[in-house]
């Protein structure tokens, strides 16, 4: 309903915009007269024309009443065009411009998906007049702006990893060995988010960030095992008076991995405790604590497997290929040195 004033009529009753738009306010709006008190309750009555006639445009031109300087009642319809047009159901501004929203309900598909779907049909489909445009706001935007500062703060954090796991060790090789073991152990967490059906978000995004924290962990530990059993094998290897060779290397990642057999299942066990609780959960907010649950369920297997397994063969790759296979090797090189 738009209500557009006639200046000139209104210049001859002696009346001004302001007189007008204050008669449709309490008309329309309503106006505060007084206010009720039951019991420790208040409650504001207003006063406005009631809903039938607010409503109806003949009706609102006909018997709204304008009070002139001289006492005359004037109905709206001599001072102003009332009439039904075409528009937005409210008038909201963003920014000093108007806006109005559409809202979007989605059931079993990721927001980025959906948001891009609907942005090629947009503009594929729909001419939008001059000076309008469309912006993808509500959860869409708090995920670009998630996904603008993890870009940032993701790469951060993992050269931070990188060069604390470097000052630890001392060596490029086993910091290389952390850091490429760390896509391994996502692999479980993205399978089990398929089988469950989720869609990529912020919260399955922090899981992630927290199963690689956990991953990273327990690399560091399992390289310290191997480490150590490898520091013992090769002291015992200088005592005999011989160098170390392969068959030395594989029997000190054996030693060094099946010590760390214990504490990485009891490490697993206590974590997938705690999360398969939240895991099965149906209160309230559990579908957030779900998607950041799920990859750690996940994940935490594959690291399992990755600890045992991939780390010590990486390990033994990495730290084995310039040495002989057995102490038989080393024999024609020490006869020659003899010579």
């Amino acid at each position: 309903m738009e209500i557009e004033p006639d200046r000139a009529a209104l210049a001859r009753y002696g009346l001004t915009v302001g007189d007008l738009q204050e008669t449709i306010a309490t008309a329309l709006g309503g106006e505060p007269v007084t206010t009720t008190v039951e019991g420790r309750a208040r409650y504001t009555v207003n006063v406005r024309y009631p809903r039938g006639l607010r409503s109806d445009p003949q009706g609102i031109a006909a018997q709204v009443l304008v009070q002139s300087m001289q006492g005359a009642a004037i109905p709206l319809g001599q001072l102003a065009a009332v009439q039904l047009r075409r528009g937005p159901p409210t008038i909201r501004t963003e920014n000093a411009q108007l806006v109005n929203y559409v809202y979007v309900d989605m059931h079993g598909r990721d927001i980025g998906g959906y948001v891009a779907d609907a942005q090629r049909a947009v503009a594929g489909q729909v001419r939008m007049p001059p000076g309008y445009h469309v912006e993808w706001s509500g959860q869409f935007e708090y995920m670009q702006r998630a996904k603008a500062k993890l870009a940032i703060v993701v790469p951060v954090t993992l050269l931070i990893i990188f060069v604390l796991l470097y000052l630890n060790f001392g060596r490029l090789t086993e910091t290389i060995i952390v850091m490429l073991s760390v896509p391994f152990a996502l692999v479980g967490g993205i399978w089990l988010m398929f089988m469950m059906q989720f869609n990529m978000s912020v919260a399955v995004a922090v899981g992630f960030i927290a199963l690689a924290g956990v991953a990273a962990e327990t690399g560091v530990i399992m390289l310290i095992y191997l480490d150590h059993a490898l520091a013992e094998v090769r002291e015992r290897c200088r005592a005999e008076g011989r160098r170390l060779t392969q068959e030395d290397l594989r029997h000190a990642i054996m030693e060094g991995a099946v010590e760390r057999v214990r504490p990485k299942m009891m490490t697993v066990t206590a974590i997938m405790a705690g999360l398969l609780p939240i895991l099965w959960s149906t209160g309230t907010g559990s579908e957030l604590m779900q998607r950041i649950a799920v990859p750690m369920v996940g994940g935490m297997v594959s690291s399992t497997v990755l600890t045992l397994l991939v780390i010590p063969a990486i390990y033994g790759l990495v730290k084995g290929w310039r040495l002989p296979r057995t102490e038989a090797a080393q024999e024609p090189e020490s006869f020659a040195m003899a010579e």
